[in-house]
Order: C-alpha cells, then sequence, then structure tokens
C-alpha cells in the first residue's frame, strides 16, 4: 500500500529497499498513523474523500492531499503563494490524467474562491505563517458549504518551544513562522470561525526529532538559513539524518512498536491536527 501512496504524492521514485529516505520514512509512518489510507479514502483519520467532494487545499505546498484527492475521484482545487509549487502539482495532475483540477497562485486572504464551493476543505502548515489567522480561517470558513469537513494543521507547540532553544532566530520570522499556537488556543480559532471540532490528533515524532538534529547540523557548520526555511531542507542528507530515519523505520516496523511511536507522537509532536465540520 505504502508503493502506491508514494506514486501518487511524490514525483520520484521510492528509493530501493536497502537504501532509506528519510521523506520516505516520514510518508510511511503517517501511512502507519492512517493519513493517506487507500481503503478508506482518508486522507487523515476522520477524513474521507470521495468522488462526490470537491476538495479545496489551501497553502498546498508539495500536494499530498490534493494528489490523493484527485486519485479518490475528487475535484480538487488547489492554492499556494508559490507559484513553481502551483505549476509544478498541475503537471503531476495532468501526467497523472486528473481532469477535475484547478490551481490558484496567491495568498489566502482572500482565496479567489466562490461562496459553499467545497465539501473538504484542507490547510496544512499555513496559519503559523500569515499576520491574521483568524482571517485566514474565516475564509476558509466561507468557501465550505454546509456540512463540510475541515482539515486543519499547525506545528505543536511542544516542538516549536524546544526547536526555540537552538534553532535559527529566522525559523521564527516571517517567512516562517510567526505564530506559536498552544493548543487551546488553537482549538478556540477553530470554534470562533464557527467550526465544530470533531477531533484533535498529533503527529509527527519522527520529524520534531529529526529537525533537532538538523539544527545541531546547522550550528556546526555555522550555516545561518534566510528566506523559507524548510524550502532549503533538500537531499543530499547528512548521514545523521538518515541513520535518525533508518533507527525509527526499523522501529516502527516492529507491530510491537506501535505504542512507542503513539506516545512519541503524543508527547512531541510535529503538529497538531484538527478535524472540523461547518454546522
Amino acid at each position: 500500500m505504502l508503493k502506491k501512496v508514494l506514486h501518487w504524492l511524490r514525483p520520484a521514485a521510492p528509493p530501493p529497499s536497502e537504501e532509506i529516505d528519510c521523506r520516505t520514512v516520514g510518508l510511511g509512518d503517517m501511512v502507519k498513523n492512517g493519513w493517506f489510507n487507500n481503503e478508506t479514502g482518508e486522507v487523515a483519520p476522520g477524513f474521507p474523500v470521495g468522488k462526490a467532494d470537491v476538495l479545496v487545499d489551501v497553502g498546498c505546498g508539495e500536494g499530498g492531499a490534493t494528489m490523493f484527492a484527485a486519485r479518490q475521484g475528487a475535484r480538487v482545487i488547489f492554492s499556494d503563494l508559490d507559484a513553481d509549487k502551483v505549476a509544478a502539482l498541475e503537471a503531476r495532475l495532468r501526467e497523472s490524467g486528473v481532469a477535475a483540477a484547478t490551481g490558484l497562485v496567491g495568498d489566502s486572504n482572500p482565496l479567489a474562491i466562490g461562496d459553499g464551493v467545497a465539501s473538504r476543505v484542507v490547510c496544512m502548515e499555513v496559519l503559523e505563517h500569515v499576520d491574521e489567522p483568524d482571517v485566514v480561517l474565516a475564509e476558509l470558513v466561507r468557501v465550505g458549504k454546509a456540512g463540510a469537513l475541515y482539515l486543519l494543521t499547525v506545528p505543536d507547540p511542544a516542538g516549536e518551544l524546544l526547536q526555540k532553544r537552538f534553532a535559527s532566530p529566522n525559523y521564527f520570522n516571517k517567512p516562517n513562522h510567526i505564530h506559536i499556537f498552544q493548543r487551546e488556543r488553537f482549538a478556540s480559532l477553530v470554534r470562533t470561525a464557527g467550526l465544530e471540532i470533531l477531533d484533535v490528533q498529533f503527529t509527527g515524532a519522527h520529524w520534531m526529532l529529526w529537525m533537532c538534529f538538523y539544527w545541531a547540523l546547522e550550528r556546526a557548520s555555522g550555516r545561518e538559513p534566510e528566506g523559507p526555511i524548510l524550502d532549503t531542507i533538500v537531499p543530499p542528507f547528512h548521514p545523521l539524518l538518515q541513520s535518525w530515519s533508518r533507527t525509527w523505520h526499523y522501529m516502527t516496523e516492529m507491530p510491537e512498536a506501535a505504542p512507542v511511536r503513539r506516545a512519541l507522537d503524543e508527547f512531541m509532536p510535529k503538529s497538531q491536527v484538527i478535524i472540523a465540520r461547518k454546522p
């Protein structure tokens, strides 16, 4: 199942089995947590997508959610401030034979989408970057129809406050993370926007510790990253980062380790996830 997911979510083929790539391990970890589930059609647990849906993906990035929803037969509308990312995702969708897709370039205030269009709305790792997250949430609510489901994620404060002790200061300035959302604040923003919270989840301990090692390596190198920092984190990765991902992979391949993985995700997640519904 993981190979099928990788085929749709990433432009490149997965590495040979004897090589363990950090990004492949991260995606496999999400699949183990119930994300990108081909059998249930869920982008994330509790967030199914099907042929009858119109999915809007705001801040689509590389487009994992968009690609998965398109595979389920949904019509997809995706937007990002980065024109190159939108163009790359459009090309991948065309190559995959997806016709019901619309790419938009621009920020999320406002969205160039009509009222009540979407039955599914995705906004992952975006709100921490914007000046007025409440305004962006209001736009997300506007484009959703009554009963629409929402998949919303932001970095978890546990990991953010840990990284703030040793990460580059630029990581917590524009265009990077300018908000650290305490869990209740995030939930309150979602409720105030007019959404009903259905579920709260935590995920990404693998990436949280990976980023800690990354910052240690950056400090050792004397580099000071600038601009959108996550866009600069590209392969080839340092052997320390590969070794950590290899260790995590071997650990999570053991069925007996599932409780350990879940406990670490709750203790030190990269992201907090809210599944919500528009009344």
